[in-house]
């Protein structure tokens, strides 16, 4: 770590330990200054809101929960931590009307979102050609190997290639995160000229262009890099095209990006803008919740949020940092329930519909929102599909009476659905005992929350915490009865509905009805057969009862006044949460006059 950097992080883990302890009153007492007649205002094309104009430089410091050591994108999950630094051949259109598309949570971007990022434009002459025209002008990073070459359609083909085990790569396996995109059809990926790219299918896939535009894992990393070393083995080796690069990282501690002054974007708001306008963004690991909330009343943190999966869940902190640090903005959000329970249907008692519906109405949703989330969340059921794509789902109001009564409160029923399905109480009053395995992103109450319901109907709950790897491993293993889980998530259904297939042995689900209707899907000629079928998928996962609906509520993204251009955006693309520092400038007076 360069000596800067290293007495930056000291003297920041300093005022947020003071902090914690009550010893530092940091900007905890202070007041936003008055606006400066002198100032220059900007209003945000798309959300109307005044901010100070644009200035270039500063540094912001965000959190991040968890670095992980991910380096290579080909061989694990680090286009969060790369994002700024590497780019995909797409990008959520920043410009888009945040009405029209939530910029919340990490998930792919649907295609009507999209705009080009590396990709200049694109074609699809028959149902099983598309081609990619590459962005001219853009160069790699002025650093060794690259040397701030340009990038080429020969890049775009070396990345595809390798990461589909393709061409030069054929025989190797494709990328272990793959997913929709290794599952398509590939025949071949080919550059046909310095900027032109040509992939070909074996046959007609509806989602093709999305997936070569956004997946998640599909960053263009440097071939002279991957060719030299048989991948990215080391952070410093990090060279791409992207707003920053990556200048320092101690691995569980901190990491330091730095601007890239030959970018080749410009701010899809301010077009006459060059990106990026801060100069250093630092990031701080720290797990501990109340530590980040130090910080940001110190003055010390900018920011916490999706970006750094570092927002706030717990109602009571956002009412508390409200109520002490009215200055700092906190901006609400929610692209899914997170209150949800997952189900092993494979395993006794849950493998039958009777009890796992005796389990859902055993929670008085209503009663829980207005007391755990003060009425904030919202408790209407709904099954895997957010709100945000009402083409393919049913809403509640329009499923069967009889299936609403399960999805409603009623501890009377749930018992007798016990006792039918063979479960009576026994001399103790308990009628089975189960594990519950917590994840533990959320607060534990939560889940102490539902087992104290569950506890009225004679169901007794152990509730776990392990770690998330460990929850991982055991997810994984169907080693567990009763987890945490999300559901009704405000994200293309084509990437939720693959977590529920039998071949899937994290879902807990086993059903050759929803296995056939997904191979459907995925093979689909057009959106509305598309839609239809994934409607039919969604009915199923909800009378099944393969997950106990929770309320959905607000998280949220906090950030300090001076950080302009911010909305409470998490992404600009699937996973490419740090992106979104990208776009966002520093008001240097304000910070200055408010002490930092």
């Amino acid at each position: 770590m360069h000596i800067a950097q290293a007495m930056k992080t000291f003297a920041v883990a300093l005022v947020l330990v003071l902090t914690a302890v009550g010893l530092w009153a940091g900007a905890e007492t202070e007041e936003a200054p008055a606006a400066d007649a002198d100032k220059r205002y900007v209003t945000d094309p798309v959300t109307g809101k005044a901010y100070t104009a644009h200035e270039y430089g500063g540094t912001l410091t965000f959190v991040k929960g968890n670095d992980g050591g991910w380096i290579d994108a080909y061989k694990e999950n680090a286009v969060s931590m790369w994002s700024l630094v590497y780019e995909k051949l797409g990008k959520l259109d920043w410009a888009l009307d945040r009405d029209a598309y939530p910029f919340t949570g990490g998930y792919m971007t649907p295609l009507y979102a999209l705009r080009g990022a590396l990709a200049e434009s694109w074609e699809q002459p028959d149902d099983t050609t598309i081609v990619i025209n590459v962005r001219q002008g853009v160069h790699w990073h002025d650093k060794a190997p690259m040397n701030g070459r340009e990038f080429t359609a020969g890049d775009v083909e070396h990345s595809f290639q390798r990461y589909l085990g393709l061409g030069r790569f054929a025989g190797d396996d494709p990328s272990p995160g793959g997913g929709e995109l290794t599952s398509v059809p590939w025949e071949s990926v080919e550059a046909t000229g310095d900027h032109t790219v040509v992939f070909k299918l074996k046959e007609p896939r509806l989602r093709a262009l999305n997936l070569i535009l956004d997946w998640y894992q599909m960053l263009m990393q440097p071939p002279e890099v991957v060719d030299e070393h048989g991948g990215i083995t080391d952070w410093r080796q990090g060279v791409g095209t992207g707003p920053y690069e990556m200048t320092d990282w101690v691995l569980g501690s901190s990491f330091e990006y730095t601007r890239n002054p030959n970018y080749w974007a410009f701010d899809e708001k301010w077009p006459e803008n060059r990106l990026p306008y801060i100069e250093k963004i630092y990031g701080l690991v720290i797990v501990e919740h109340a530590t980040r909330i130090a910080g940001l009343r110190a003055g010390t943190i900018d920011f916490i949020g999706h970006p750094g999966s570092t927002q706030i869940f717990d109602i009571n902190q956002s009412l508390s940092l409200q109520r002490t640090n009215p200055e700092i903005n906190q901006y609400p959000w929610s692209q899914r329930s997170d209150n949800c329970a997952g189900i092993n249907t494979t395993v006794a008692p849950f493998d039958d519909v009777r009890v796992r519906r005796a389990m859902q109405m055993a929670l008085d949703l209503d009663t829980m929102n207005d007391s755990y989330y003060k009425g904030l969340g919202g408790t209407i059921p709904r099954g895997f599909v957010g709100r945000k794509f009402p083409s393919y789902m049913t809403p509640f109001e329009d499923w069967p009476a009889e299936l609403k009564g399960y999805y409603s409160y009623d501890p009377e029923g749930a018992e007798a659905l016990l006792d039918e399905a063979g479960y009576p109480r026994g001399a103790d009053g308990i009628r089975f005992k189960t594990e519950y395995m917590h994840f533990d992103r959320f607060p534990v109450s939560w889940s102490e929350f539902m087992a104290s319901y569950w506890k009225q109907i004679g169901v007794e709950i152990d509730i776990l915490t392990p770690t998330q790897a460990e929850h991982t491993a055991r997810r994984n293993a169907g080693d567990w009865a009763l987890t945490s889980e999300a559901c009704g998530t405000d994200a293309d259904p084509m990437i939720i509905a693959p977590g529920f297939r039998s071949t899937v042995a994290r879902s807990g689900v086993h059903d050759a009805q929803y296995d056939a209707w997904f191979e459907t899907a995925v093979n689909a000629s057009t959106i509305e057969e598309q839609q239809s079928i994934i409607k039919q998928m969604d009915m199923r996962y909800v009378e099944q009862h393969w997950m106990i609906w929770g309320p959905w509520a607000p998280q949220y993204n906090v950030a300090q006044p001076w950080i302009m251009g911010y909305n409470g955006e998490g992404i600009i693309g699937g996973n490419t949460t740090h992106s979104v520092f990208s776009r966002l400038w520093i008001d240097g007076q304000m910070k200055e006059a408010m002490g930092h």
